[in-house]
């Protein structure tokens, strides 16, 4: 009897010990936590946060930007968020963010870094380095684009080319209604490949298709909660499904392909005559001792990879949403024919020496980037010291996020902000353009593909509408629905082009 006391004791005791030391780590973990996100002095205000997920679920994943501007109105134009462990500030408003990217720009040329994204590049490439990586890399891009055609009318006359093969693609569907995702992508992408790959794609290439399919999937992923929750707990996510494991292994497959495509260069690579930038980066490699630049096999795919992003994503969402808008407001896109006619007429490409001639249809492009809204935070920089905006501190390490969400749809600035009006960007019958528009960000970590963007959009979007009256499907409501990533792009749907006679 006492013995079977004793031992009903001693596992009654193990049992509390095990609790109690259960209970002491949670307390210490809970206390750490507090500890570490205990508001600096002066740092500006936000919502309090939840242990170690920060602000995450008190934000709407699938449209945080539009959640978001609750807390402004709350809180003011500078305001703090915690994203897991990440402090984060966002800046709303012309004035604040001149501000930033003028006096404060030497302070946050650094881009934050999260977890996935350092599983996938390791401060690789130009789009999300910093340092000595970032300053090389982006010199060296925006050197080798104008050396094979940024600005010249050698690379205009690709994207004529290009934009042909599209019309003809879409004629094929004979008025019928479509998908315009991967052809538009795969035309817009041809023009970045032509100068990192010396080569195009065709439309029914199914390996570049899958490549296409591939990255617009990892970009999508990228702003999952599962995504989010690896970024603050690695160590248990990495054994996990998910779709961070479909992100890290898309980027896998995408890496895959460019080092395919640098392999096929090597073999027959002439140093003395550079055919695209693999070829270029190949030669750059060879005039310094391994490990003192950046130019390595690594940068080399990173690099690459990012031209392939940023020439085929944002463009080509952007041209999306501009179809999308010509459809569903039919009596702008009738006034945009009606100057193609007037100008270009129905005999030749429009060219970029007929946009100053075309003011009403650069407005509506201008206005599709406006109200599309891609990427409506900017791409996110890095306090890299401590610094004061406003009367706040801002610690070194904090994350800072632009509203352009709330700058885009401003009533101060902009008459109808909700609506799609290319009034906004006209002045008395002439384009005019807007401080408060800044789709591309501004200062020395502003897209570097701004020029080659600005007019890949003229020249498409002008000979798709120069061939085609984009029409919703019978019976088919269109939506302007959004499906929340990296960028924000349009919901699947469908259009008719219909050829113009």
């Amino acid at each position: 009897m006492l013995s079977a006391t004793g031992y009903l004791v001693a596992n009654l005791w193990a049992g509390l010990h095990l609790w109690t030391l259960l209970l002491a780590a949670v307390t210490f973990l809970l206390l750490a936590d507090y500890l570490k996100r205990r508001r600096p002095k002066n740092f500006p205000p936000g919502p309090r946060c939840l242990p170690f997920v920060g602000n995450i679920l008190q934000l709407d994943m699938g449209q945080p930007h539009v959640t978001i501007q609750q807390f402004v109105k709350k809180y003011g134009n500078i305001l703090s968020l915690n994203f897991g462990n990440v402090a984060s500030v966002v800046i709303t408003g012309l004035p604040l963010i001149k501000k930033v990217f003028t006096h404060m720009e030497q302070d946050i040329l650094k881009r934050p870094v999260n977890l996935v994204q350092e599983r996938i590049s390791k401060n690789n490439g130009v789009l999300f380095s910093s340092g000595q990586t970032w300053k090389e890399q982006r010199r060296f891009a925006l050197m080798t684009l104008r050396n094979f055609g940024l600005g010249k009318k050698s690379l205009e006359q690709r994207m004529q080319e290009e934009v042909s093969c599209l019309v003809e693609a879409i004629k094929e569907e004979k008025g019928q209604p479509f998908n315009p995702h991967f052809s538009i992508n795969n035309a817009v992408s041809n023009i970045i490949c032509s100068v990192t790959f010396g080569e195009r794609f065709e439309y029914h290439d199914s390996r570049f298709q899958e490549m296409l399919r591939l990255l617009d999937e990892a970009i999508c992923l990228e702003a999952s909660m599962m995504c989010q929750l690896y970024n603050i707990f690695p160590w248990i996510m990495k054994y996990l499904p998910g779709s961070h494991q479909t992100v890290f292994r898309n980027w896998e497959k995408l890496k895959s392909f460019v080092s395919s495509m640098i392999d096929n260069h090597r073999r027959d690579w002439n140093p003395d005559e550079p055919r695209d930038f693999i070829d270029a980066f190949l030669t750059e490699m060879t005039k310094y001792p391994e490990k003192t630049t950046s130019f390595n096999e690594e940068n080399l795919i990173w690099t690459t990879l990012d031209l392939f992003l940023a020439g085929t994503e944002t463009t080509s969402t952007t041209l999306r949403w501009a179809l999308l808008y010509m459809a569903l407001y039919p009596e702008v896109q009738e006034k945009v024919q009606a100057e193609i006619d007037r100008v270009v007429g129905q005999m030749r490409q429009a060219s970029l020496a007929d946009r100053e001639s075309m003011p009403y249809t650069n407005a509506v492009i201008h206005e599709a980037q406006r109200l599309g809204n891609i990427v409506p935070f900017n791409v996110p920089r890095e306090v890299s010291k401590d610094t004061n905006l406003d009367g706040f501190h801002l610690p070194k390490g904090t994350v800072i996020l632009t509203n352009l969400t709330a700058l885009h749809s401003d009533s101060k600035e902009w008459a109808t902000p909700e609506t799609f009006n290319p009034e906004h960007f006209l002045e008395n019958g002439q384009f005019k353009k807007r401080e408060s528009f800044l789709p591309f960000s501004m200062g020395k970590r502003a897209c570097l593909g701004e020029q080659l963007a600005r007019s890949e959009l003229f020249i498409f979007f002008t000979a798709l509408l120069q061939n085609f009256t984009f029409k919703p499907p019978v019976n088919e409501k269109l939506s302007l629905k959004f499906r929340m990533g990296l960028t924000v792009t349009p919901v699947s749907h469908r259009l008719c082009a219909v050829p113009r006679l």
